[in-house]
């Protein structure tokens, strides 16, 4: 659904950096208000059951719904809270599990759409997912939807979904929620066992139509924990790669906010294969994307600017149980709506007022000049070392010290 990363007031401004480039040219986008104050995205897991057995899955999903989920009352007041925050309202992403297994999602998203809520889904690839209940939902006033997309083929997208069949049911999926007139988003979570497929994978996801392809590098929680994340020479390369095929296709990376950084550096650079010349898996990428390509390549046009957002500056995610962490992927809990307003949390959580403090992080996300607009992925911080503001050891970027 439209995922990003986000920002505080301190941090929503351009740096140096991009004010160097001019508005028109600017390679990063700044949210227009102050992110500590109200966040951009609202992810809420309405459930933790699923019928799949995804091997990334942040949330280790389970079979049958949890009875100590919000429920739909208490469902209906965390929207009503969340529109509370005034234009710009946060967008608000329904995900699971599988948000398909509740009853009431009809219900919760044509509440949400009437408190002035931009509302999207993310569901998992199931019988549950209906051309009649997709229908229902738009009807009830959802205006976007997600879909996991891991592999290249059936091979490797069914391997890692767990259950077989899944990617011919997504492609089905893909057609049948531009067809009722969906926004389209494709995620793809990157590991080491399929980063070569990604040149297929884009062939696929720019056949679909859709309006973004978030690309998740892997945080090595949940299930995750089992899978082999890139190193942090490989996720420059890719990051790399991502912004040369950035003309063909909207594109997020989804917790590698160096991305971001990467996206100033190449708007400076005169020739930027000169100043970032490719490597092994760049160059492989970057060849196996020019033969699927050959002789109907889309036509290009402007890439779109990564946004400058990341876990607890404009982002934030709650559980089905009304727990409130800064990301998904990095389970601190900061507070429950059961028992204070979600905007007090995100306001006023000691934690999230720590994440938009990104120069004050440790190591080199604390002493780096792309801190106000990048900060590192706190959730793998967190994952390797235990603290949510410790340096992010997937960028291997060395920073200029600041005098």
């Amino acid at each position: 659904m439209t995922t990003s990363d986000r920002s505080g007031r301190s941090t929503a401004t351009a740096t140096g950096t991009e004010r160097s480039l001019g508005a028109r040219a600017r390679p990063v986008r700044a949210l227009h208000h102050d992110v500590s104050e109200r966040p951009f995205i609202v992810i809420w897991e309405v459930t933790r059951a699923c019928q799949l057995v995804c091997a990334h899955c942040r949330a280790d999903a389970i079979r049958d719904r949890n009875p100590l989920e919000l429920d739909t009352r208490e469902g209906k007041l965390l929207l009503d809270d969340i529109a509370s925050f005034g234009a710009p309202r946060p967008l608000v992403v329904l995900t699971g599990g599988d948000p398909f297994e509740r009853p009431d999602l009809v219900d919760l998203v044509a509440h949400g759409s009437g408190q002035g809520l931009s509302m999207a889904l993310a569901p998992s690839v199931t019988p549950r997912l209906t051309r009649p209940v997709l229908s229902e939902l738009r009807e009830a006033g959802a205006k976007a939807v997600s879909l996991s997309l891991d592999g290249a083929s059936a091979a490797t997208h069914d391997a890692f979904r767990g259950v077989g069949g899944v990617f011919d049911a997504t492609v089905d999926a893909a057609r049948t929620v531009r067809e009722l007139g969906f926004r389209l988003q494709v995620n793809t979570t990157v590991t080491r066992g399929n980063v070569r497929e990604l040149p297929r994978i884009l062939a696929t996801v720019l056949e679909f139509g859709v309006a973004l392809w978030s690309v998740f590098f892997l945080v090595p929680t949940g299930r995750g924990s089992a899978l082999e994340p890139l190193d942090a020479a490989e996720e420059e390369e890719v990051l790399h790669w991502l912004h040369d095929v950035s003309g063909l296709i909207a594109i997020k990376a989804t917790e590698a906010p160096h991305y971001r950084r990467i996206a100033i550096q190449r708007a400076e650079a005169a020739v930027v294969d000169d100043a970032f010349p490719a490597g092994g898996l760049r160059t492989a990428l970057q060849r196996e994307t020019a033969r699927l390509l050959s002789g109907h390549e889309p036509t290009r046009r402007s890439a779109r600017p990564p946004i400058d957002v990341n876990a607890g500056r404009g982002f934030a995610f709650i559980d089905h149980m009304g727990t409130v962490y800064p990301s998904g992927f990095l389970p601190v809990a900061v507070g429950s709506v059961r028992e204070q307003r979600f905007a007090q949390i995100y306001r006023d959580a000691p934690l999230m007022r720590a994440l938009r403090t990104p120069t004050a992080f440790g190591g080199r996300c604390g002493r780096c000049e792309f801190a106000p607009v990048c900060g590192g992925s706190r959730s793998y911080a967190y994952a390797v070392t235990g603290d949510p503001l410790a340096e992010d050891p997937s960028c291997g970027y060395q920073p200029v010290r600041r005098g």
